[in-house]
């Protein structure tokens, strides 16, 4: 690992897309930008989700305001770069099971076109028509949002990267947060630097390094894993959209299988009673699932906040910005994400409200989620 520069105008902590993403808008602002990651780029929370870009957010139009206009910058990056970022529409299917489910779609579909978000009420039929594993006698209606991608979240990292190298940005790997003293100088086993600002984009480990400036950032590490259960009949003739049940469960295509996710064990559940709740949920709700065989696909921590709404913001006290709790859906909103942070570091105007965002809304109440 090289020796760390002995100054810059703001350190980035975190090189998952959230990180990448900052470095970039910052260096292309002419912010002299060193970024640091404990170990490879990628290698936290962006590569432990189910690996899907969507812009509908159901109830909260906030979420859904970041992720469309992060939609549009990753349309962008990758005609700037030229990398393959592995986008393939396949949409985005919200099952709705009572009727309660789907007054509240009809409540905030109004919020979410404002946001941009293309996503309307289908039917029962029409829901199993776009994913054929969809009983739909077992539904009401569903939300259908046509603006999902499956993607390569590791290519959407390294090309962030390479674009913030490109604009003058400095990366180190391999390089671990060990202390940040109160003047912004942070301390790493490669040497220290002195940062004008610090940015915390640390992931599942934002509430330990803020801590270390004597911030608050209330981020918990939330353990999940996604498994991959064989498709009845062998691989579908399209794949299958990013579908959610009320209970949770969520299931997309994966090559010629099918991603399932719904967490992980619960603390007192072993994994072989898990993996069973798992199997029985798939049946219920998709029941031509009943019976396949589960195996392991990967797993790992995730930033959960309270609300599961992200904290983006900067400290009243410090040269301390923070963008954490993504709770999975980093990915849909991190370029914007990272041009929030930027304007935060250079003290100007944001294209959108951020008060919402920060922590604020859960130290003493006075903003809600949006």
């Amino acid at each position: 690992m090289s020796r760390l520069p002995e100054r810059a105008d703001a350190v980035v902590i975190g090189g998952g897309v959230i990180g990448a993403s900052t470095a970039f808008r910052l260096a292309e602002s002419g912010v002299g930008t060193v970024l640091l990651e404990r170990g490879e780029l990628g290698s936290g929370s962006s590569r432990n989700t189910a690996g899907v870009v969507r812009t509908y957010f159901p109830g909260n139009a906030l979420i859904s305001s970041l992720a469309v206009r992060s939609l549009a910058d990753y349309r962008a990056l990758g005609e700037r770069t030229g990398a393959d970022l592995g986008l393939k529409k396949i949409g985005f299917l919200v099952l709705f099971t009572d009727e309660r489910e789907v007054r509240d779609f009809r409540q905030t579909r109004d919020a979410q076109h404002a946001a941009g978000v293309d996503v309307e009420l289908v039917t029962a039929a029409e829901a199993a028509q776009l994913n054929p594993l969809v009983d739909e006698r077992a539904v009401l209606a569903a939300a259908w949002s046509p603006q999902a991608y499956a993607c390569d979240s590791v290519s959407i990292v390294r090309a962030y990267a390479a674009a913030a190298q490109r604009a003058g940005a400095t990366l180190h790997t391999d390089a671990p947060v060990t202390a940040i003293d109160p003047d912004g100088r942070v301390h790493t086993p490669a040497g220290s630097i002195l940062a004008d600002t610090v940015v915390c984009a640390a992931g599942p480990w934002a509430k330990t390094v803020a801590a270390m400036a004597d911030v608050t950032v209330p981020v918990t590490p939330y353990p999940v894993e996604l498994l991959l259960a064989d498709h009845p009949g062998g691989a579908p003739q399209k794949a299958l959209p990013m579908t959610m049940h009320p209970s949770g469960l969520r299931i997309r295509s994966w090559e010629d299988r099918i991603l399932v996710g719904m967490g992980a064990p619960a603390p007192d559940e072993t994994r072989q009673d898990w993996l069973g709740r798992v199997s029985q949920q798939l049946g219920t709700a998709f029941p031509s699932l009943a019976g396949v065989s589960i195996e392991s696909g990967w797993g790992g921590n995730l930033d959960l906040s309270p609300d599961g709404m992200a904290f983006i913001g900067r400290d009243p006290a410090r040269p301390f910005v923070y963008a954490a709790g993504f709770s999975g859906q980093g990915l849909c909103q991190a370029p914007a994400a990272g041009e929030i942070v930027r304007d935060l570091v250079l003290g100007k105007e944001s294209w959108i409200d951020t008060t919402g965002l920060s922590t604020a809304r859960r130290l003493d109440g006075r903003a809600g989620t949006g």
